[in-house]
């Protein structure tokens, strides 16, 4: 690809390589939206987008759930240093016993990383108790193992704690309180009708369309701590601008602090709680992004990084997975989008 000058001619040359049919954008800061966009269609061959459609944010899933999580502490519904025998006793006598809220919300619980419990697994009941059979990869604490199961884990978590459905709990402790009318798992009718589409699934079926494309969340039902939220572009701006505003609606001054700083110091990668921290190494924005800047990235081609120096959000939404998930160039696109947009926000 050639150097295009801005993130829509970058995103636009990488649409017409088959990258992604469809992508949206946006940069802000705490107050305003400085740049912001939409192209392309919800599927090869459908309906342009308008900038309102539903996005699936895969992982993007994982530190929403945080924040619940992180509520849940603030409210003293459970704390960070709770073993998860207490709060989910089939875990009593198990080698995962004593793996902490605060270890998972870390990644550093030892659980392994993206397992396929899905193939062997096809009821809920099923695929959670392969999740309390899996084998740690690592002693807890010691080192960050990227990991949807312990997200898994967290959102039944939530749910003990809390004493509500994961959605619910979304709902009433971070959707409502920011304004986040299009946040939602599992969305029904014409919300679903006009998400972005996704993989053409040959376990399905069918190209996905609304429903979550992660497989083990859909034996879970939709509704998991790992992967299941959409949401609209204007959701995401807005919780980007909070994250910047630092926590303003979400989280008090200290929790938000918690939550904000590296918690894997002297490990392999720096991690905060829920989200992914700066590594001076392989980061997926690159280098773009100051040190204390944290995010999260969806395997569907989702991504909301925050920089707290520069007092700015990013927002890149895409569906790379469409109509295959072999989008290994789609790294490197994401990488130069947050360049072009960190030079853009820094513009005077």
């Amino acid at each position: 690809m050639s150097a295009p000058r801005d993130p829509r001619d970058l995103l636009d040359e990488a649409r017409r390589h088959k990258l992604f049919s469809a992508a949206a954008w946006s940069t802000g800061t705490g107050d305003d939206v400085l740049d912001s966009g939409h192209l392309g269609t919800r599927r090869w061959g459908g309906p342009a987008l308008d900038g309102t459609e539903l996005w699936d944010l895969a992982s993007v899933t994982k530190p929403v759930v945080g924040l619940a999580v992180l509520a849940l502490a603030e409210r003293g519904a459970l704390s960070l240093a709770d073993p998860l025998e207490e709060l989910l006793p089939d875990y009593r006598g198990t080698d995962k016993a004593r793996i902490t809220v605060g270890q998972l919300l870390a990644h550093t619980s030892g659980l392994p990383g993206s397992t396929p419990l899905y193939r062997d697994h096809p009821t809920r009941r099923e695929l959670l108790d392969g999740v309390r059979a899996l084998p740690l990869a690592t002693r807890p604490g010691t080192a960050v193992w990227y990991s949807s199961a312990g997200f898994i884990l967290l959102g039944l978590l939530a749910e003990a704690a809390g004493g509500q459905p994961l959605d619910i709990l979304v709902a009433q402790l971070v959707a409502e309180p920011m304004g986040l009318t299009g946040l939602t798992f599992a969305p029904h009718g014409e919300a679903r009708a006009h998400a972005v589409s996704t993989e053409d699934c040959s376990w399905r079926g069918h190209v996905v369309t609304g429903e979550v494309h992660d497989e083990n969340a859909v034996v879970l039902g939709g509704i998991a701590g790992h992967a299941g939220l959409f949401a609209p572009l204007a959701d995401l701006e807005r919780l980007g601008a909070a994250l910047v505003r630092g926590g303003d609606g979400l989280l008090g001054p200290a929790a938000f602090s918690q939550m904000t700083k590296c918690h894997t110091e002297g490990l392999n990668l720096r991690r905060c709680l829920g989200w992914q921290g700066q590594d001076p190494v392989a980061s997926p924005v690159g280098g773009a992004m100051g040190p204390d800047s944290y995010g999260h990235t969806g395997f569907t081609g989702t991504s909301l990084w925050v920089d707290p120096a520069a007092g700015r959000f990013h927002v890149l939404l895409a569906n790379r997975v469409h109509p295959r998930r072999d989008g290994r160039r789609f790294p490197s696109v994401r990488r130069a989008f947050h360049h072009r947009a960190a030079r853009l926000s820094a513009a005077p």
